[in-house]
């Protein structure tokens, strides 16, 4: 049977994705057959998975780091926020309804048959599983029912591996606390500790290590630096972008809106990683930049309430003016429904509104469909003439004379819509960008000659590097005792 570990944190984004993914890495390189696995995700950043259904968009860049095809068992259940209050929530890869965050708690316990069910599948034929759990398990309001943390963890018998961020302070507090809050069954599962985003002379933090272990007498299996290589990782969470924008002088500025409900944002990234971009992200209160050339609408998993706050924030009027510049806009999926004249929604998918006005920038109107559409997609540019590969997550079809001129042809399918003069663009397709060769082509309409880059090389290169960091630093007892050596 496969051994497992799971690493839990001591609160939020303390950098569990990126730590599961580099020991992937670290045990495919190892010749360990490692798979990744999360029982519940909450994030808009979803993928499409090698088996056809969705999942966190983490999980999807885990399999990746492991070598594996991604599978909708890597991450059973995913919550998409489409409100303060309210997910849509998915299980196993297909979408079984919405729950507000109490009626959610309810439904817990009824999950964890599934959640079991797929890690049983995902150990199948597997030497290493490594688990990732989610937010807390700290947060003991939510234990009752628990199937992301310690209540997975207790019912699966895994190990678990706490992470603590020394970056964002109170480490040692964290730690503690965690120890002294949990259960004596819960505490019982905790096998050590690593500590995370560490910067400067590690040795400083030895007394911080004596401390620790004075209070939980747990082991520390490593202190682990600021990994370089990971801003090369697409991120999983939104709260990431109030802090990506560059705004340094570059070829190009590209500016993005910030959305409450921002979806598949790493959609982005392969044109921040371009040296000669400046790619803004544009948080409600400031104004779309006036040098930007392009202006890109993400994807949304609430399109009707996210164009409500775009309006809200004045950016439609930023837009009008942006096009009178001369300026070029393009729409991805949400975005792109955002661009059309009219969104309606008869049956009430997003909510109470059943149609408001577009921002009519794209002769085309979207009407909301149950039937959701999940499938990944090899595709054309029509525009460019240049092959893509990426998927298609969306809920709505649109239509319009706007369509007769489709950027994109999805196999012998059109997709999307361009304005007359060509300036305005929208398609359902996500991965547009990480084609090299699109990508090329669009900074060539700019004028900008971009040294060729491979962009999916670069993601590869990158958990490679963040693999050789986490041995270098990581208890070599520890890491050969759980990759079999």
């Amino acid at each position: 049977m496969a051994k497992s570990i799971m690493l839990q944190g001591t609160g939020s984004d303390v950098g569990k994705t990126v730590l599961v993914a580099g020991l992937c890495r670290l045990a495919a390189n190892r010749g360990v057959r490692v798979a990744p696995f999360k029982p519940q995700n909450m994030s808009n950043n979803a993928a499409v998975s090698a088996d056809g259904g969705e999942i966190g968009r983490a999980q999807w860049l885990q399999s990746l780091a492991a070598r594996i095809p991604s599978s909708i068992h890597m991450n059973p259940v995913l919550l998409k926020p489409q409100s303060e209050t309210g997910s849509q929530v998915v299980v196993q890869g297909k979408v079984v309804g919405q729950a507000r965050g109490r009626d959610y708690q309810a439904m817990k316990p009824k999950l964890l048959g599934a959640v079991l069910e797929s890690f049983e599948t995902i150990r199948a034929g597997r030497d290493l599983v490594i688990v990732e759990g989610a937010g807390s398990p700290a947060e003991i309001n939510l234990r009752a029912g628990d199937i992301a943390n310690m209540g997975f963890a207790t019912r699966a018998g895994v190990p678990v591996v706490l992470v603590g961020d020394i970056d964002r302070g109170g480490v040692i507090a964290s730690l503690v606390g965690t120890h002294a809050v949990l259960a004596p069954d819960d505490r019982a599962m905790v096998a050590g500790y690593l500590i995370n985003k560490f910067r400067g002379d590690v040795t400083l933090f030895d007394n911080g290590l004596t401390a620790i272990h004075a209070f939980t007498r747990w082991p520390c299996f490593g202190v682990v630096p600021w990994l370089k290589a990971a801003r090369q990782l697409p991120a999983e969470d939104s709260v990431v972008l109030e802090r990506l924008s560059r705004g340094t002088a570059r070829a190009l500025t590209i500016a993005v809106p910030v959305l409450p409900r921002i979806a598949n944002f790493d959609d982005l990234d392969p044109l921040a990683a371009e040296p000669s971009v400046d790619l803004r992200f544009i948080q409600p209160g400031e104004r779309l930049p006036e040098d930007a050339a392009l202006v890109i609408l993400p994807g949304s998993k609430a399109t009707i309430s996210d164009l409500a706050a775009l309006k809200a924030a004045s950016w439609d009027a930023d837009l009008a003016r942006h096009l009178r510049r001369g300026g070029r806009v393009i729409g991805l999926c949400g975005g792109y429904q955002m661009l059309g004249r009219r969104i309606s929604d008869p049956l009430g998918i997003e909510g109470g509104t059943a149609a408001v006005d577009g921002l009519g920038l794209l002769d085309v109107e979207t009407e909301m469909a149950r039937e959701k559409v999940v499938r990944n997609s090899g595709a054309r540019s029509t525009e460019h003439d240049v092959a893509l590969e990426g998927y298609e997550i969306h809920l709505g079809k649109t239509a319009g004379p706007d369509c007769a001129r489709p950027p994109v042809l999805i196999g012998d399918r059109p997709d999307g819509a361009l304005s007359p003069d060509g300036r305005v663009m929208g398609t359902y397709l996500h991965g547009l960008f990480a084609s090299d060769a699109y990508r090329a082509a669009l900074l060539r309409s700019f004028g900008i000659e971009a040294e060729a880059f491979d962009y999916r090389g670069s993601v590869d290169a990158a958990l490679d590097a963040v693999a050789g960091e986490l041995e270098a630093v990581l208890d070599p007892r520890w890491l050969d005792g759980l990759m079999g050596r």
